[in-house]
């Protein structure tokens, strides 16, 4: 089973549309579910010491949601770069290792606290550039679908 877990909710029609596109094509590989958290809402001129708040109630809100036994995999500015193959050899690798309970973890816009980063079992960087959150949910479940079409050496549809 995979999971992602974000904080915030999808607002946009059209990313949900496709979102869900790359959910109902993983159907036949894994159980894919989202689970969305609540975002914490700043004062309106928030300071710093508010801003470490809100991450740490978003932060254990997302920790609440992983048990001991997950892989986890965060999203991270400051992971690692995978190509897709890599990133779908890691997947597998995981349920070789019987670890077949995955989440993936996407933080809100301010990020997370250090108590996700040092659960992370993998902190993922997709990019050098800046996606809006709700664009990264999209790329990740497109990735996610692109690993099992590689480890199964099936033909993509772009």
């Amino acid at each position: 089973m995979i999971r992602i877990l974000a904080i915030g909710k999808i607002k946009e029609k059209a990313n949900k549309e496709l979102i869900f596109e790359y959910v109902k094509r993983l159907t036949p590989y894994v159980k894919l579910d989202i689970v969305e958290v609540d975002e914490v809402s700043l004062p309106r001129n928030a300071s710093d010491a508010d801003v470490e708040i809100m991450k740490s109630k978003e932060s254990d809100k997302l920790l609440s949601l992983i048990s001991s036994n997950q892989h986890v995999i965060l999203l991270d500015l400051s992971g690692k770069y995978m190509s897709s193959t890599n990133f779908s050899d890691h997947i597998f690798k995981q349920y070789i290792d019987g670890n077949s309970d995955i989440s993936f973890v996407i933080g809100g816009s301010h990020g997370v606290s250090d108590s996700v980063r040092n659960r992370a079992d993998l902190r993922l960087k997709l990019s050098e550039m800046t996606f809006p959150h709700q664009l990264v949910r999209l790329m990740l479940v497109e990735q996610i679908y692109r690993a099992y079409k590689i480890h199964f050496n099936e033909p993509y549809h772009k």
